[in-house]
């Protein structure tokens, strides 16, 4: 059976201060990603170990578990690539001509992606994503890992807003944490998923 593993950071743990503390990396990769990652493959045993005819209630409870692990493995796969310490700059090419298409400006999309985060009710992300139905981009509010997400919408950057992801640095200023991300926002990753996907007579 197919197996998920924890993708190592592109960067060292300190590379990101001071915006991002080494201690806070370590934390959020070596623990709560890790653990995200043990939990979808734990969850895929128990869904193989129930046979052909699983109780009903069993099932729906390892369903719903290897949604929350499964997503949250994803959501931090990309938030590692969506950072960098030479990030901080612009989007270009295409992605920089689809955010202006659909949110007006960098700056309107920064604000909007922003207001996703802050104002989570508990835990959450907010996602600049690519709706393959409508080829276009939005930004979506994503409860826990899974809740509230677009089906066919794939992140191509994302912001962690649960308080893993900066309390230590932060406490309870998550404004913060989001204008620091900003300053190391790496587009790198989101501009080669919107490029792949995007057929080139919608360029």
């Amino acid at each position: 059976m197919t197996v998920y593993n924890l993708p190592d950071l592109p960067y060292d743990h300190n590379a990101l201060e001071p915006h991002v503390s080494a201690r806070v990396m370590e934390l959020h990769h070596g623990t709560h990603h890790a653990a995200y990652v043990k939990g979808a493959n734990e969850t895929l045993d128990k869904l193989s170990e129930l046979g052909a005819d699983p109780e009903p209630a069993a099932l729906a409870r390892l369903e719903r578990d290897l949604a929350f692990h499964l997503s949250g493995h994803a959501l931090h796969s990309v938030l590692w690539q969506s950072m960098s310490p030479n990030g901080g700059g612009e989007p270009q090419g295409l992605l920089a001509r689809q955010i202006e298409s659909d949110f007006g400006s960098v700056d309107s999309l920064r604000k909007r992606l922003s207001g996703s985060v802050n104002s989570l009710q508990g835990s959450g992300w907010g996602a600049l994503a690519w709706d393959s139905l409508g080829s276009r981009l939005i930004v979506q509010q994503i409860h826990d890992h899974q809740s509230t997400h677009a089906v066919g919408a794939l992140p191509l950057l994302v912001i962690d807003g649960w308080e893993h992801a900066y309390y230590l640095d932060y406490q309870s200023k998550k404004a913060d944490w989001v204008a620091a991300f900003w300053r190391v926002a790496d587009w790198t990753m989101a501009e080669n998923l919107l490029d792949s996907l995007v057929q080139p007579t919608n360029r």
